[in-house]
This record gives C-alpha cells, sequence and structure tokens, in this order.
C-alpha cells in the first residue's frame, strides 16, 4: 500500500510518465468575440463606474472600477477581442513603434478633483488554470486629485490568420523555432504584419495624486517561479511606471522525473 500510495502522490506532483509543455499560446475561437466602450465625461456630482471581462477561452480576467463624488474629466477606451489581429494597437513598451495584436486594450485619460476621495482599482489577471501564464497585475487608489493617463494591455493568442498553416499548425512550429527568437516573431506575425506578442500582461501609467496609489504584480508557477512587486504612495506624488510580464510564447520541454521508466 505504501508503495502505491507513493506512485499516486508523484503522479499529482509531477504529472504522467509523459512530456510537460509550457504555456504555448492559446488558439482563438472560430466564432470571436470582441467588446468596445468608449466615453468622453465632463462634469460634477457622483462617480459610479465599472467594467469586467472575464473569457476562459483566451484565460483572462479584468475587471475595473472607480467611485467618487467630485469634479472629473474622464476619456476612456475598453476594447477586446478573442482575435488580436483585430485589435491593433501602438505600445512602445511592447513593441516600439510598430502596432501590436492585443486581445485586451484600455486606455484612460483622468483628471479628478473632490472633498470626497475618488476610489477604485484595476485587475488584470493571465489565469493559469485556463491557460494562461499565472500572471496578475493590480492597481488601487483612493484619492482626492488625481491626473492620469494610463494604458493597460493583454494579449494570450495565435494569430487569427497566421502567414502559413492553422493556429493549431503554427503551435507545432513555436516549437520547432525552439530557441530561434527571429523565426518566433516571424511566426508570431499575422498576414496583415501585424505582431502577436503572446503571453502578455502590462500597466504603462503617468499620474499625479493627492492621496493613495499604489500597484501589486505578481507571477507565480507552482514549484518554479515567485515574482512580486508591490508599492504604495500616500500623500502628494507624481509618479510613471511600466509593469510588464511576457512569456516567450513555446512550448517547453520539461522532462518528467520518470522518464524512460515503464509506469
Amino acid at each position: 500500500m505504501k508503495g502505491i500510495t507513493f506512485v499516486v502522490l508523484a503522479i499529482l506532483l509531477f504529472g504522467s510518465c509523459s512530456t510537460v509543455l509550457a504555456n504555448p499560446p492559446l488558439v482563438p475561437p472560430v466564432q470571436y468575440e470582441q467588446f468596445c466602450e468608449a466615453q468622453k465625461v465632463s462634469g460634477t456630482g457622483v462617480i459610479d463606474v465599472s467594467t469586467s471581462v472575464i473569457d476562459k477561452k483566451i484565460a483572462l480576467e479584468y475587471q475595473n472600477m472607480m467611485a467618487g463624488n467630485g469634479d472629473i474629466e474622464l476619456d476612456s477606451e475598453n476594447a477586446y477581442s478573442q482575435d488580436a489581429d483585430k485589435l491593433k494597437r501602438n505600445i512602445t513598451s511592447v513593441n516600439g513603434s510598430n502596432e501590436s495584436g492585443l486581445n485586451l486594450y484600455e486606455r484612460t485619460k483622468l483628471t479628478y478633483a473632490g472633498e470626497d476621495p475618488l476610489t477604485g482599482g484595476k485587475y488584470l489577471n493571465s489565469k493559469a488554470f485556463y491557460g494562461g501564464i499565472g500572471a496578475n497585475v493590480q492597481e488601487m487608489f483612493s484619492v482626492n486629485e488625481m491626473e492620469k493617463d494610463e494604458t493597460s494591455f493583454f494579449a494570450s493568442t495565435t494569430p487569427y490568420q497566421p502567414k502559413e498553416g492553422s493556429p493549431e499548425d503554427l503551435i507545432k512550429k513555436l516549437k520547432d523555432a525552439g530557441r530561434n527568437t527571429t523565426e518566433v516573431e516571424s511566426l508570431m506575425t499575422a498576414n496583415n504584419e501585424i505582431y502577436i506578442p503572446s503571453h502578455l500582461i502590462g500597466i504603462v501609467t503617468t499620474n499625479s495624486f493627492n492621496g493613495t496609489w499604489g500597484t501589486d504584480a505578481t507571477w507565480h508557477k507552482i514549484f518554479y517561479k515567485d515574482i512580486k512587486a508591490h508599492e504604495m504612495f500616500t500623500g502628494t506624488f507624481e509618479a510613471e511606471k511600466t509593469i510588464k510580464f511576457h512569456e516567450n510564447p513555446v512550448p517547453d520541454n520539461i522532462h518528467p522525473p520518470c522518464l524512460g521508466i515503464d509506469c
């Protein structure tokens, strides 16, 4: 019985006797879905704004909310597409001066002043259980004054229309490309020459505030990786910050402990 218990425990911990793959990019569904919301608001009064997107097919979990009572000017865009070829944006920290294909893009320009604090936060997660990389970025704030220009971004899928073959074939070609980063970048470029930087999650922000503002970022992979970054400021500050997690979208061969054993 002890021997059987040990074998069962080993399988639970390390998996069966086969090659384990890391996080290849996810295949976008044929009948892809999209969502877009854009708004410009200026005025004085009660503020209650929230957006939530959860999509298991692309391992996305996104929440963004704020509430307060004061003077506000808001110019924002939320765009989500399971087909990253359709959502093209230029983000310097992602792909220099070139457009990239994303599954989620959020841009907010905000000015706020009020006796009641504007309280809110943002949560962006690449959910490992659904094929993501297990990284998340979170922003929290409670401020009486704020000026903010912020961009959030997320990608997890293959190009919807790769240059050669299907998205399923692309995953096999990425594995063959291995450490050839030039070949990987070429494979992850769609027919319309838009690069799809899977797996990617991050925030770029420039803001000044009076109150409390902070960020948390974590990336955890059981037995392999644990990255944590935390910042919180209370007072009057100006801040410029970039948080970005990116994993090379190549399946990784991990040799299980029982390799070569008939089990």
